[in-house]
């Protein structure tokens, strides 16, 4: 198992695991072993990472841990990794940490001197910049824009960002999100992508005004990541 230089010998291994955002083809090979091979699975979901593990056939003990209980339970899985056991966390899909509780977990464990460990996998938001078709040397992850309190300042912050957006949005806040975003920056290229590896996956590019005509008229479904053009020298 891994260890740092300043981790105490006989502390466990917070591993953060990723884990597929739809196709369960794409989890790893190491992903499958350090789930199979820890003393504990915290899981932001233990239904949905249940059917995971039964679909790979790992039997394991897992721990609730999201964004309601975070408070009472991180303490308790910390004490765990102190007293030597091994915890890997997973989120609902993807990479945890990734707008998710898993960021306070990893920062408490990092305070504790506990060796944090990264299993790379999936995340929507390197999956969609990546077949966006718009520049992607540079990009910025902006996450779930706000519902309410600071949604307008939020964007107004992103209007002159001249590297590539990524957001975050559900598809009940898709159109009110996408006409926000033309209000503020302008008609800007962007790549609507829903889904992501799953049955319905559909990726489409064009400008903002373009997707709010699409969506109108249309039954609106599935998680969304949005990739808009950052802003350059010629009106958007």
């Amino acid at each position: 198992m891994h260890r740092n230089a300043l981790q105490k010998v006989n502390y466990g291994v917070l591993y953060v695991v990723g884990t597929p955002i739809g196709n369960l083809e794409d989890i790893s090979f190491r992903a499958i072993r350090i789930l199979k091979d820890v003393d504990w699975i915290a899981a932001e979901d233990t239904r949905r990472t249940q059917q995971l593990l039964k679909h790979f056939g790992i039997q394991n003990r897992l721990e609730s841990y999201h964004d309601h209980n975070k408070e009472i339970k991180a303490p308790i899985l910390i004490r765990r990794l102190i007293s030597g056991q091994d915890i890997a966390v997973v989120s609902d899909a993807g990479t945890p940490g990734i707008s998710d509780p898993a960021y306070r977990l990893i920062r408490e464990a990092l305070s504790e001197n506990i060796s944090v460990v990264p299993v790379p996998g999936p995340t929507a938001a390197i999956a969609a910049v990546s077949v966006s078709g718009l520049p992607t040397d540079r990009f910025v992850f902006e996450g779930f824009i706000p519902v309410k309190k600071g949604r307008k300042s939020r964007i107004k912050s992103i209007k002159d960002e001249s590297r590539t957006l990524i957001v975050y949005e559900s598809p009940h806040r898709l159109l009110k999100t996408l006409r926000d975003l033309q209000s503020v920056l302008g008609d800007r290229p962007v790549a609507v992508c829903r889904e992501l590896t799953k049955k319905f996956e559909e990726v489409i590019h064009g400008t903002i005004s373009e997707s709010i005509e699409i969506f109108s008229n249309r039954k609106i479904r599935g998680e969304f990541v949005l990739v808009i053009h950052g802003k350059t020298g010629k009106k958007a």
